[in-house]
């Protein structure tokens, strides 16, 4: 079930409308949003619903049995809990990858072992839930968030507008809300509707054109396409991915925010930054600071333990992003470029005198945009082999434009150009927005969905992100 479609639009008003019925009544209320969210989810596979049910009672038993402890049993129980987690992630998305790595180690060895392959189908939203469920582990044995009811915790990691997508939203920032209704403020209605439409229009007119018009045919096979039509397609997939995933990220703390939950910011024009490590507090913040708390600082100390080591712990947790997002070289690839970037910036800006003048934050801003471009490159490859083919046909090809057409060349430009409008714009317009009743900006957004609905009759094409 995908939100800009008609089918996700009537399960949203049927939501809404219960949410609203049980605003006299908050555990109805959660109940209601839970089993709304376990039939969003089953809609894809229900099989995975156990799974997810399954992984959110662990998490809460094993909170639960941090509370009974202290020293060092306490933390081994979180461990223990953590490596839970890390299993399901290990077992559905790296089982087959790492099993194919040693079958090829064997090869080189000469030895031909029977290895126990299974076809595994991925859940949707895997590496986010768990996420999740191992960052409320962390708090709650950190003492950040107390243990929270078994009802709570099953919203928290199931709740539907975050869950197959993100934003990883952490406990302490969603379970006080579930305490009570939340207030129902119509001054914040015209923001979520504007929200909602702002990402319709990233997802259905510039991510998915530029996706089933240049990117896909292009990626698909490179080799027979000119430089111009690589370069094109490269920053093409640039602006998809932004678009498509701030796309989501933005309907999803629309749709929290109609119903009364607020969600984190997860994008703030990332191509306007002028460094890498400027660039990931900006982009998919949810995840960066994730990784940053409780792998950077929290499991392999920061900055704490000398600069090789700092410089180590920044490539190892890069690194870990990138397998987050899935067993394929061409994602350690991307995770070790910018981890090994982040490096290079942290000791530059150790070893550089301090009389050399800055570059300009335009030039910094146009390095910085190649250098992600160059990793989304590797992102969307099918593999390493095709990547490198990639970036020696845009070094050897030819400048013929091919099937790059002056719509794609404005889609793209659109999706870049978005980065540069007033950061406050959003809040003005919906201050605009705000003077209209609510039921007619409700009404732009379901002529919208309908519009999409009746245009695409192949359907939308899946978020980017819901493969991870």
């Amino acid at each position: 079930m995908l939100f800009p479609t008609l089918t996700f639009g009537l399960f949203f008003l049927i939501v809404f409308f219960i949410a609203c019925a049980f605003r006299g009544d908050n555990e109805w209320r959660k109940i209601a949003l839970l089993i709304a969210s376990w039939f969003f989810y089953g809609w894809w596979d229900w099989r995975f619903v156990a799974l997810l049910i399954l992984s959110a009672l662990f998490n809460w038993a094993m909170a639960a049995l941090l509370s009974h402890y202290e020293g060092k049993p306490r933390r081994r129980i979180m461990i223990v809990g953590v490596i839970g987690n890390v299993s399901i992630l290990a077992f559905f998305k790296y089982y087959a990858f790492l099993l194919n790595q040693i079958a090829a180690l064997c090869g080189v060895l000469g030895y031909a072992p029977h290895l126990p392959f299974m076809e595994i189908v991925l859940p949707v939203g895997v590496s986010f839930f768990t996420f999740q469920g191992m960052s409320y582990l962390v708090d709650v044995e950190k003492r950040k968030v107390p243990p929270a009811a078994l009802g709570d915790i099953l919203l928290l990691m199931s709740f539907f507008p975050h869950l197959v997508a993100g934003p990883i939203v952490r406990a302490s920032e969603l379970l006080p809300q579930f305490k009570s209704v939340p207030p129902f403020e119509k001054s914040k209605v015209s923001m979520a509707l504007l929200l909602i439409i702002w990402g319709l229009f990233k997802k259905a007119v510039i991510a998915s054109e530029i996706s089933t018009q240049l990117v896909d045919p292009i990626f698909f096979d490179p080799s027979t396409h000119s430089r111009f039509e690589l370069l094109a397609a490269a920053y093409g997939y640039a602006a998809q991915i932004y678009c498509d995933f701030s796309a989501y990220s933005d309907m999803a703390i629309g749709l929290a925010a109609l119903l009364g939950y607020r969600f984190p910011v997860n994008f703030n024009q990332p191509y306007r930054a002028t460094s890498l490590q400027d660039f990931w507090r900006r982009w998919h913040i949810s995840l960066s600071t994730w990784l940053r708390d409780y792998v950077y600082i929290g499991w392999l100390g920061g900055n704490r333990r000398g600069a090789f080591r700092t410089y180590f712990n920044l490539f190892a947790t890069m690194l870990i992003g990138g397998l987050w997002h899935g067993a394929n070289m061409t994602f350690v690839i991307w995770g070790a470029l910018h981890g090994g970037v982040l490096a290079c910036e942290r000791l530059w800006h150790t070893i550089k005198p301090k009389s050399w003048p800055n570059l300009p934050v335009w030039i910094q801003t146009i390095f910085t945009f190649h250098i992600v471009v160059i990793g989304w490159i590797f992102f969307r490859a099918e593999s390493f082999t095709a990547a490198i083919n990639y970036l020696k046909g845009i070094y050897e090809g030819s400048w013929q434009i091919g099937q790059v057409t002056p719509l794609m060349l404005f889609l793209i430009l659109l999706g870049i150009v978005i980065h540069f409008t007033p950061h406050d714009g959003m809040k003005h317009f919906a201050l605009r927005l705000k003077k209209w009743p609510a039921w007619s900006v409700g009404l732009v957004v379901a002529v919208l969905i309908l519009i999409i609905d009746a245009m695409r009759y192949e359907g939308v094409a899946p978020f980017i992100y819901y493969q991870f």
